[in-house]
């Protein structure tokens, strides 16, 4: 081999070492700043242990009308992975869900209302856990519209005290130009029934400027001769069909109804000043403006100001005591919540949203998931 060819090939291979020395050397330095930046970790998402109940019990659940077409949907499906549970879902309205529970005639009472001071202050052992976010609807029964009109609360606490009595009133074309509504009087329902929708319409009307009737379940109306009552959503529903000119508010749960039967809701103004029409989109982007829980899940969530979010929203709650009569009974309440507010079982979005609900927030399920373990004989 040519002596010049083997000097120049071991000059390379030296200068090769000299720089695979070279980088490794760098590795712990300069190159190190080249390193990729580390993913973000991810959201956690909430998780919870569902309790298997110590012995079989009965458990009666009764309330709101809102909710009980989702107590319809888990009760199967919870008693499928838990055999020995009975559980009968019932209506009735809030009111009745409320003061049921605290009379301990049921163990779950159901509200679209948490308690008030007043409530909690008359039942310390009285919990209000949120189980899901629902919302309300403005319906009504104008034969020649079918698009969302405009309404904004001062309009319908105007509607309600009998101030304004006709579609075609120039309050209202003000907020509806380019939709003129026709000379139709105005049929305004509300609900008979202790309600936890009362609770909500009344809240939003209470911000309106004028409105002093403070929320309820049930409130004295204003002397309104149009005023018709009516019992439950369905009671709502059935009722705007058989009043041509009707208004009304009801809860989302029942949207197939209000469609079926030829209603239709309005766009509410939110409290940005925004006409918007009710759907999910609308109640996600209201309740993402609810991060933290506080008030022991105690949190009114009208009218917050919430970009394109939907002004009528709320936490759906159960009603219970703290101290049950038996130890199979708290077992029974307790493995009941926790399974209906899990991700995993009655919290998912494969149930909730068949009746226009959404699930809780991670901050929720647990702060719901901590007032549970407390249930106790």
């Amino acid at each position: 081999m040519n002596l010049n060819f083997r000097k120049t090939a071991r000059v390379a291979a030296t200068l090769t070492a000299a720089t695979s020395l070279a980088l490794v050397g760098l590795s712990g330095s300069a190159f190190a700043k080249a390193k990729p930046k580390p993913k973000p970790k991810p959201v956690p998402t909430a998780t919870l242990k569902v309790e298997k109940p110590i012995k079989a019990a009965n458990i009666t659940e009764a309330g709101s009308s809102l909710l009980y077409p989702l107590w319809n949907l888990w009760t199967p499906a919870y008693q499928r992975s838990f055999h020995n549970i009975n559980i009968t879902p019932g209506a009735g309205g809030s009111g009745l869900g409320i003061s049921e529970a605290a009379s301990g005639t049921i163990q779950i009472g159901s509200s679209d209302a948490y308690l008030s001071p007043l409530q909690l202050q008359a039942n310390p052992g009285l919990l209000n856990i949120p189980v899901a976010i629902s919302s309300q609807m403005v319906v009504f029964n104008i034969p020649s519209v079918h698009t969302h009109i405009n309404l904004n609360g001062q309009l319908l606490a105007k509607i309600y005290s009998g101030q304004i009595t006709n579609w075609d009133d120039p309050a209202i074309a003000a907020v509806n130009k380019g939709n003129p509504l026709p000379n139709l009087t105005i049929v305004p329902l509300y609900r008979t029934d202790g309600s936890g929708d009362t609770f909500l319409f009344s809240t939003y009307l209470y911000d309106q400027k004028g409105w002093t009737i403070a929320p309820g379940t049930s409130i004295s109306w204003p002397s309104n001769p149009a005023l018709v009552g009516e019992n439950g959503n369905g009671g709502m529903v059935s009722g705007c069909q058989a009043h041509p000119g009707c208004i009304a508010y009801v809860g989302a749960s029942y949207l197939t109804s209000v469609l079926a039967g030829g209603l239709t809701y309005a766009s509410l103004e939110n409290g940005l000043g925004k006409y918007l029409p009710w759907n999910l989109a609308g109640v996600a982007a209201e309740a993402a403006s609810f991060t933290k829980f506080v008030n022991n899940g105690a949190v009114s969530m009208i009218d917050a100001k919430a970009k394109n979010g939907y002004p009528i929203i709320n936490y759906e709650y159960a009603i219970v005591k703290q101290k049950q009569s038996t130890a199979a009974n708290a077992s029974a309440v307790r493995s009941i919540l926790e399974w209906a507010i899990d991700p995993m079982n009655g919290g998912k979005t494969s149930f909730l949203t068949q009746i226009n609900f959404l699930p809780l927030p991670a901050a929720y399920v647990a702060g719901s998931y901590k007032l549970i373990r407390t249930i106790h004989s």
